[in-house]
């Protein structure tokens, strides 16, 4: 049997259904979850119930709207970032060391990007994975925020930071024009890009506190006024 060039670029995500490679690849990461965790926080509740659930509803938009005959190693690359940020929300409600949950929350976010290159470079490119890809990112910047929080370094701003997509979500409930598509917009990868730099700053050990509010402030400006532009924009669409 000839294989196909996502097959072949791919291997071996290219082997068994997409919910089968997906499947084991959440039980694979889940044995590495557990151990981290525990080594970290003492316990490994909270990352492992973080990361099946994200997994439970990743598998149904999988089963249900993924278009491709092969996983491929961009979602594999998204499902282990997922994995760190699952790890990442057990510093929510457990001291741990600032080096390691900033060197973790590092390498979630330099993994972002690879994902979508590894897509187009194979032809695996859906709707399914760019869904994916953002709502891990949601996921990212909502448990940043609530560590740096728990922390006490900074205020209750930093909210903004890591729940402004939550609050559109939940105003789209109320006003369903807020519901419509938005068209591809480099501003808003920026202010994706901005929002965790800036939470990963906030992070960063060696942060000067005189810098904690300004670099909060500055980027929950940039994310307001990126989603504020996307509300004027689906407001202004007809019916």
């Amino acid at each position: 049997m000839i294989e196909s060039k996502a097959q072949k670029a791919l291997w071996p995500w290219g082997t068994g259904t997409p919910a089968t490679v997906f499947g084991m690849l959440v039980f694979g990461l889940l044995c590495a979850i557990v151990p981290l965790s525990y080594a970290l926080y003492g316990t490994f509740a909270l990352p492992a119930l973080v990361f099946l659930g994200v997994a439970a509803i990743s598998m149904h938009g999988l089963r249900y709207s993924y278009p491709h005959d092969v996983l491929g190693a961009c979602n594999a690359v998204t499902l282990g970032r997922a994995a760190l940020v699952a790890v990442l929300a057990g510093a929510v409600l457990d001291p741990a060391p600032a080096w390691a949950i900033f060197s973790i929350a590092t390498i979630a976010f330099a993994l972002d990007g690879l994902d979508g290159w590894l897509a187009r470079r194979a032809g695996l490119s859906s709707g399914f994975g760019a869904r994916f890809d953002m709502e891990v990112d949601a996921l990212l910047g909502a448990v940043l925020a609530l560590v740096i929080l728990m922390r006490g370094t900074v205020g209750a701003e930093i909210l903004v930071l890591g729940f402004a997509r939550y609050v559109f979500v939940l105003a789209a409930l109320i006003w369903p024009a807020l519901q419509g598509n938005l068209p591809d917009s480099f501003r808003r990868k920026a202010g994706c890009v901005v929002q965790i730099s800036a939470l990963i700053t906030l992070l960063f050990p060696l942060t000067p506190s005189w810098l904690l509010t300004p670099v909060t402030l500055v980027g929950a400006a940039v994310l307001l006024y990126s989603f504020a532009v996307d509300a004027i924009y689906l407001m202004r669409q007809k019916p």
